[in-house]
This record gives structure tokens, sequence and C-alpha cells, in this order.
């Protein structure tokens, strides 16, 4: 552990904790101090003014980030027929039906995005205790039911983010990697924040967006000003 206090602490050096900090400059901070030996993903963490127990309050969505994820997402696809041939021309890594469902069942689950044509729906509707705890439910309010397969699995590979607010009222969710330029990541940012502005409920109350902050896998979070991505 001692190894994980130094890490951090040097990566800390240099950025003020209560400082609010404009995107490009939080960005150029999180990308010059990682460190580490693989790729870091950088993530977002939005904290919004709205109480999910509520269902008039609960934000989702989902967001295609203009530069990508950075990531190699494994797509399944629950459809039949010309669906599912459908959904192999498109680049799907897993296709079926009830044999698909069964594996999953049995807690087989090698996939990061689930879709379903609306017809497989009450079959796949049973694998609702598995899937959802995952967040890999498909469901038709973030385009993963839908009959149009093709679209979907192109977002799902090029860079869809499903978003959804946690108890807490935080929503967090990648935005790229390190690797990528700062004006990528940026972009990304605002792609995302836009998003999740969008997506703000009827029930929300007063001050919808409170804080953001930006990260690498293992660094600190760094406060972005909201003034300098915020477009309400």
């Amino acid at each position: 552990m001692a190894k994980v206090g130094k890490r951090i602490k040097a990566a800390r050096v240099g950025i003020d904790r209560n400082k609010l900090y404009s995107l490009d400059e939080a960005v150029s901070l999180v990308k010059g101090r990682s460190k580490t030996k693989f790729d870091e993903t950088v993530e977002l963490a939005i904290n919004l003014g709205v109480d999910p127990r509520h269902a008039d309050q609960m934000v989702r969505g989902v967001c295609v980030l203009p530069n990508g994820t950075g990531k190699n997402v494994k797509v399944a696809v629950f459809a039949r027929g010309d669906k599912a041939d459908e959904a192999k021309a498109a680049g799907a890594d897993i296709v079926g039906a009830e044999e698909l469902v069964q594996e999953v069942q049995s807690g087989k689950i090698d996939f990061d995005r689930c879709i379903a044509t609306p017809d497989m729906m009450p079959l796949v509707g049973r694998l609702g205790k598995v899937l959802g705890p995952r967040g890999l439910m498909p469901n038709p309010k973030v385009g993963t039911v839908t009959p149009d397969v093709t679209a979907a699995v192109n977002d799902a590979k090029g860079g869809a983010v499903q978003f959804r607010v946690e108890k807490a009222g935080i929503v967090h969710a990648g935005v790229g990697k390190v690797s990528f330029s700062e004006e990528a990541i940026a972009q990304n940012v605002k792609a995302l924040i836009d998003a999740v502005q969008k997506a703000k409920p009827a029930g929300a109350k007063g001050s919808y967006l409170k804080r953001i902050a930006v990260s690498s896998t293992m660094g600190p979070g760094v406060k972005i000003d909201l003034a300098s991505v915020a477009s309400e």
C-alpha cells in the first residue's frame, strides 16, 4: 500500500483540491499525471441535484462520444432470423436467442453491451436479475431495445456510453483514454455533460449540475469549473 500512497501523493502535487479548473486545464493535469504502464481510462464524475429514489428524478440516457471510448466493446445481440444475420453483419460479437438466454442464466456473461430486438424481450425479460445489477439489461430508453440492430451495434462499437445516476446523485462514466489528445478528451467530456443536461428530469429542483470532476483510473480527481462546460 505504501507504493500506492506515494504514487497518488506525487500525482497530487500541483493540484489544488479546492480550486475549480477550466476544462482544458483539468484535462491537461489528468493527462500529465498519468504515470502507469497501462492506458488509463479518463473518468468523469457529475454530482447532480436530484434524489434518484424518486421516479421523477431519475437520470439516465446514452451519449455517443465523438472520439469513441478507446475500448474494444464486446456486444451481444438477442435476435432471431434476419435480425440475427443483420447483427452479425454489423459486427456483433455474440448473437443468439433461446440458447443465449440459457448461457446468461447459467452465469456466462462474456460481453460489455447487450442489445435486443423488441420481439425478444419476453425472453430477455427473464434475465433482469442477472443483467440488471450489471447495467446490461436492454432498455428502449437508451436505444438497446430496437429493431434497428445495425445502428445499435454501430453505436455500441463506436463509442456509445450509457449513463445512469447512482443512489448518491452521481453519474460516473468513462470518456476516453489518457492516450487521447487533450482536445479529444475535452470534446468527449463536453458531449457527455451535454447529454446529462438534456436528460434533466421534470422533478429536478434547484441547481441541477452541482460539481464535476475528471480523473484517470489511478489518478486524483480534478474539479472542473462549471462555467467552462455548462450550457445552462
